[in-house]
């Protein structure tokens, strides 16, 4: 029976010895390992073997990164305004040895040693500095952290600002302040818009009273053309009628006398004719008095004996001259000369120049390509034959 209790008791002992000789410390975590009381070594992620009742683990420590984040905290601007700041802090443990024995508590440390850092940065500043430097507080917070938390075994990665959140009042001035930038930049939005439709507008009515302008200028010159033709050849036509008229006129008088001379007037035809022809010219209404000479009779004798033969009768008679009438001069004789003035064809030069006009038509407008610019087509009056 003793020796049954003996045996239970030197099993319970071993146990308890083999209990206490092993520890399995995880990966990413540090066991710091005393003996009789004083750092001997640092195992991790492995199975480690203690002497037992000599050796034991006086703290595990996390080798992970690790975020803090700590409440707000309130930190006084340059230009004494209390603002509420709340931070976050990612950090890591690289010495075990260093956090377990040169601080006790390394987190409670951080915070504090962020919240005075931070009062002395933003101290220094504005609060819109504050709003808009960001970035230049967190590199400011991560190289002071980090120089200080480098002997008790931490590396702080980065330090982030969560939130800034100003007075209740700031906030509202903040808030007007943002109201009224935004109604500034949308007026002047507005006008930039305003501006640039007149602009446009303006470029518009310029180019239509530049095609107008144009439009009508080509159509004057046209006109002018049209009309400078139109009067060369109406001058034309009546020079061609006066031409045929005055022809038809030495034909009638060739043709009276050569009736006249075949039929061999008498001083008494003469005088006849004359006496039939005086009441047509005292038809004038200027003409009221006509006085008839009484030597009327002899000065007729007298033309017929200069100009006439008396005949076997003894009568005075006008004889044919010895030009015979092929020696005459002819209304047909100057065909040659008059042949262009009934050429209905349009003058080379006019044609040239109506052409020219045609060409200063169809060149483009400036600013505007030759497709906006106005068409004017124009047949000229030389292209119609007779």
């Amino acid at each position: 029976m003793v020796a049954l209790i003996v045996l239970g008791v030197i099993v319970a002992f071993v146990a308890v010895v083999v209990f206490k000789s092993i520890a399995l410390v995880p990966q990413a975590e540090a066991a710091v390992i005393e003996r009789l009381g004083r750092y001997a070594r640092t195992a991790s992620g492995q199975l480690t073997f203690l002497v037992p009742f000599v050796d034991r683990i006086r703290a595990k420590v996390d080798l992970r990164e690790r975020v803090v984040s700590f409440p707000p905290q309130p930190v006084i601007t340059q230009d004494n305004l209390t603002l509420h700041i709340d931070t976050v802090v990612y950090f890591q443990v690289t010495n075990p040895q260093a956090a377990v024995y040169e601080i006790s508590n390394y987190i409670a440390a951080v915070e504090q040693l962020t919240v005075t850092t931070l009062r002395n940065v933003v101290g220094g500043m504005t609060l819109e500095e504050t709003l808009t430097s960001r970035d230049s507080i967190n590199k400011q917070l991560r190289g002071v952290l980090d120089e200080a938390t480098g002997r008790w075994g931490l590396r702080v990665a980065r330090v982030e600002l969560k939130s800034i959140d100003p007075p209740p009042s700031i906030q509202e001035s903040m808030e007007k302040q943002m109201k009224a930038d935004r109604e500034k930049r949308a007026m002047i939005l507005n006008s930039e818009g305003i501006r640039e439709s007149s602009i446009k507008t303006a470029e518009g009515q310029k180019q239509s009273q530049i095609l107008s302008a144009e439009g009508a200028k080509q159509a004057s010159i046209l006109a002018a053309e049209g009309e400078r033709q139109s009067r060369i050849l109406r001058a034309q036509g009546e020079r061609a009628a006066k031409y045929l008229q005055a022809q038809g006129q030495a034909k009638a008088i060739e043709k009276v006398f050569a009736a006249i001379k075949a039929g061999k007037p008498t001083p008494e035809l003469l005088a006849y004719q004359y006496l039939q022809t005086l009441p047509q010219m005292a038809q004038g209404d200027a003409n009221k008095v006509w006085l008839v000479p009484s030597d009327f009779g002899d000065a007729l004798k007298g033309f017929a004996r200069t100009l006439g033969a008396p005949g076997d009768d003894g009568v005075f008679r006008y004889e044919p001259s010895a030009t015979t009438d092929e020696n005459l001069p002819r209304p047909e004789d100057d065909s040659d000369e008059v042949a262009g003035w009934f050429d209905t064809r349009t003058d080379p030069d006019i044609a040239q120049a109506v052409r020219d006009a045609e060409a200063i038509a169809r060149q483009p407008v400036d600013g505007l390509p030759p497709a906006h610019k106005p068409q004017v087509a124009w047949t000229p009056p030389g292209e119609l034959q007779e």
